[in-house]
């Protein structure tokens, strides 16, 4: 697989992403698709490995966000700020703390874009409870799981 295709695959898992913190667009999804598609154009065992184990995290994201609540996000009074304070801290987490940081970063995040509306922390942190339990576990258990597909894919490009 050439230079251009991986940048091409590359953008279309950040994209995916992106599109995670967007409601109605198929994040998860064009991760996947991403994936698959290096994989049917770079045929070596580690590409299909990759593949398989992307399927299943994300198809256990997906479980486990169909036993979460439903989604309440627009009447909790969640901002395009706070998504893309959320997904920022949780994408800076994820590379500062491999893995586990994208929990607490996505906390964080949430918390910095709410204390920035608000002004005061006990607000903050009441704000950032109530977003938590109107659908914020959802969005971050599917942005987790395409953090984590998108840094094995990334690792085995780089080192495959």
């Amino acid at each position: 697989m050439g230079a251009w295709e991986l940048l091409l695959v590359g953008l279309v898992v950040v994209l995916g992403l992106c599109g995670v913190m967007v409601p109605g667009v198929p994040g998860s999804w064009l991760v996947w698709a991403a994936v698959l598609w290096w994989a049917l154009k770079d045929p070596r065992p580690v590409a299909w490995g990759v593949l398989v184990g992307a399927t299943g995290v994300l198809l256990l994201a997906q479980a486990v966000r169909w036993a979460l609540p439903p989604s309440r996000l627009r009447t909790s009074g969640a901002t395009r700020r706070t998504a893309v304070y959320a997904g920022c801290g949780a994408l800076l987490g994820f590379l500062l703390l491999p893995v586990l940081g994208a929990v607490p970063g996505f906390l964080g995040g949430v918390y910095l874009a709410e204390r920035l509306r608000l002004g005061r922390r006990r607000d903050a942190t009441a704000s950032v409870r109530a977003l938590m339990h109107a659908g914020g576990w959802r969005v971050l258990t599917e942005l987790f799981a395409c953090l984590l597909v998108a840094g094995a894919w990334l690792t085995a490009v780089v080192w495959g």
